[in-house]
């Protein structure tokens, strides 16, 4: 079996399309068309239902996927093991939440970039119960995830830190500079929040239910700076983590409300299963991120395996 065949398969998974993975690789399309069928001749199965120009993963395609996986993190282990020790190249995929995602992407890449231009990073946003089923098919090298704190067997923590979470309001609300608000005097304003079962709004919708209590959002979306933004210029409200609004607040657009009788504990942590070989590449990305994200502000506290 070609290696570059499970490569290529690989990338039409990820990408979603032969024209799309021909481009990545700088193959034509005939010549991923090939390779795909080659696949599929030699294992004696149908990898994709092909209808209407899109493509669709059979049962024995998804089975592929991990197994497809595997080999190539058996590859790089092997070119890795032969390389200079001081080589650092490879990919890296990492799946977060929107909102780190945007924070991670928009703070630090060209930094990480800068140091380790050889190093190829792809970023998936998802929600929890995703993140940890990619990490089971080792589709994903690692995850940051932030949600309730997460103490699962088959995973190691490398990090993790508490994350404060305030409700907020435009400077100009008639909520701001008010004192010990209860949950039941806001309940009913209009919200914006993120997507239903989203990571934190599941649980913030969980605690709203322990009071008996609902919020029926105006908008709901996934891009927390816009939702930031749109709070800052307008009645609304929201609920968010506070790496996401201090900017905002420090700037007077946004004020942090004293709701008194509602908290939820919301945690973020980088995880990767135990069983992850963990390459040079990923490593420099883990130390990378550890620095930057959990331990910048030295509140991120080390899980030992």
């Amino acid at each position: 079996m070609e290696l570059k065949n499970l490569i290529t398969f690989i990338h039409v998974v990820e990408l979603g399309s032969f024209t799309r993975a021909a481009e990545l690789l700088g193959y034509s399309q005939s010549t991923i068309s090939f390779q795909i069928k080659q696949l599929e001749s030699e294992l004696g199965c149908l990898l994709f239902e092909r209808i209407n120009h899109t493509i669709t993963l059979t049962e024995r395609g998804r089975e592929l996927v991990s197994y497809a996986h595997r080999v190539r993190s058996l590859t790089d282990e092997l070119r890795e093991s032969v390389a200079n020790e001081s080589d650092y190249r490879g990919h890296v995929h990492i799946v977060t939440p929107d909102s780190v995602c945007e924070e991670l992407l928009r703070s630090h890449y060209i930094e990480f970039r800068r140091s380790y231009p050889d190093i190829a990073v792809k970023f998936t946003t998802a929600d929890t119960t995703d993140m940890f089923d990619m990490l089971d098919r080792n589709e994903a090298d690692a995850i940051i995830t932030l949600d309730i704190r997460s103490k699962r067997r088959d995973y190691i923590v490398a990090r993790e830190k508490a994350m404060p979470m305030h409700f907020v309001a435009s400077a100009a609300s008639r909520f701001a500079g008010k004192r010990r608000l209860k949950i039941a005097d806001i309940a009913s304003a209009p919200f914006i929040l993120t997507e239903y079962e989203q990571d934190y709004r599941r649980v913030f919708d969980k605690e709203l239910a322990k009071r008996s209590l609902s919020i029926t959002p105006a908008l709901e979306i996934g891009r927390t700076d816009v939702i930031s933004k749109i709070v800052s210029e307008s009645e609304m409200l929201a609920f968010l983590p506070d790496f996401v609004t201090k900017p905002y607040v420090d700037a007077g657009q946004l004020c942090y409300l004293d709701v008194s009788d509602f908290g939820v504990e919301i945690w973020k942590q980088l995880i990767y299963h135990k069983n992850k070989w963990i390459s040079r590449a990923l490593r420099a990305f883990l130390d990378f991120v550890i620095r930057v994200e959990f331990d910048g502000d030295g509140e991120g506290t080390s899980v030992k395996p």
